[in-house]
């Protein structure tokens, strides 16, 4: 989960006063808020949505969100919850998280790609959109030599594009795995001569503490990191890119979350500043943290605000800056909940005061 896509809806100025999240407050909103969408139902497990952008018409985009089961399924939702029934895959053996990027070079063309993980297979899939058409051969098989009792079941994923030179790869995480710092395996996409997808092995990263799993992973595009979430320890910062090394940058989260840290999306106020959100599953709740840092250390990621939300139990998330429609002009936020939909809320309703804080001239 990740992303921030395309153009910045929220188009401002940024105003940051001198230390600026380190010096807030923490705060609790005791509300509930409420999405103004809810999906219609999957016919299993929902776990984990993303967010795919149209270029040409951002009222037209869609969200993509997995229903775990061994008759899984990747979900085409339009704006208003509905689901496209001829951009649905279905049959997917267990595919839990996805995560969608822009530009795959495939021949003389470009797609965008969706990417998800089927656990029973321990296959990567890869599709193109907005057709969400297989362009994987029927699958890639990953983390290829692990023999581990659930080494190879297929959980979270995350893509990244490298700004230098437009390079896609698929990060990809398991049930469970290694505790010596090869947890997650980093593959370089690209397009083939046949229009199908390879990917290459580039990088094995990410330390697991052993206490539960490692399921939800983010890429901030922008600033190059990829966060993770090990579950009941706290959310783990790295380099995105393969080639600046495996050293941990950060681990913050660690307190104030009832049980499982989940689902992580990152909101991009422009200027490399906003927000990470991250799941707090049990609790019903969001945890809201600076995603710049501070002044001082950029990976110094300060709890700003806690936010109650209709979900329950949610695994995943996904957050955009784009002015979808009238509904979203400001963006949308989007988290699974355990009765089988998805819910949409809107941007500023999540984000509140703390946007203001951050923006001048805001129109919210």
């Amino acid at each position: 989960m990740k992303k921030i896509t395309l153009n910045i809806a929220l188009a401002v100025s940024l105003t940051m006063v001198a230390c600026g999240a380190a010096k807030e407050k923490t705060v609790i909103d005791t509300d509930i808020i409420k999405p103004v969408i809810i999906t219609e139902a999957t016919l299993h497990d929902t776990d984990d949505p993303a967010i795919w952008v149209n270029p040409n018409d951002p009222a037209q985009s869609m969200i993509i969100g997995t229903d775990k089961d061994v008759d899984g399924a990747l979900y085409a939702f339009d704006l208003n919850g509905k689901v496209i029934e001829e951009r649905t895959v279905r049959g997917l053996k267990r595919p839990n998280n996805v995560d969608i990027e822009y530009g795959l070079v495939i021949g003389n063309d470009t797609v965008d790609i969706a990417v998800t993980g089927e656990r029973f297979t321990h296959n990567m899939r890869v599709f193109a959109l907005p057709e969400m058409k297989p362009i994987d051969n029927g699958g890639i098989p990953v983390f290829e030599g692990e023999e581990g009792a659930e080494f190879r079941d297929l959980m979270g994923v995350a893509l990244y594009k490298r700004p230098t030179d437009g390079a896609i790869f698929a990060i990809m995480g398991r049930k469970t795995g290694p505790v010596d710092g090869t947890y997650l395996w980093q593959y370089l996409l690209e397009g083939t001569a046949e229009g199908t997808v390879k990917a290459t092995l580039v990088r094995k990263f990410g330390y697991f503490s052993g206490v539960k799993e490692i399921e939800a992973i983010a890429v901030d595009n922008e600033l190059g990191f990829v966060y993770y979430s090990d579950e009941n320890v706290g959310v783990k910062k790295y380099y995105a890119d393969p080639e600046m090394g495996n050293k941990e940058l950060a681990l913050f989260g660690k307190s104030a979350f009832l049980d499982d840290n989940e689902g992580i999306s990152i909101f991009d106020a422009g200027n490399g500043k906003g927000f990470i959100l991250v799941s707090d599953q049990q609790a019903n709740q969001f945890q809201i943290f600076s995603r710049e840092g501070t002044v001082d250390n950029p990976h110094q990621h300060e709890l700003l605000k806690t936010i109650k939300v209709l979900t329950n139990e949610s695994d995943g998330s996904e957050i955009s800056n784009v002015a979808f429609n009238d509904t979203f002009k400001h963006g949308i936020f989007v988290a699974m909940s355990d009765n089988r939909t998805f819910q949409y809320y809107k941007v500023e309703d999540i984000l509140g005061e703390l946007l203001k804080s951050k923006i001048k001239n805001s129109t919210l």
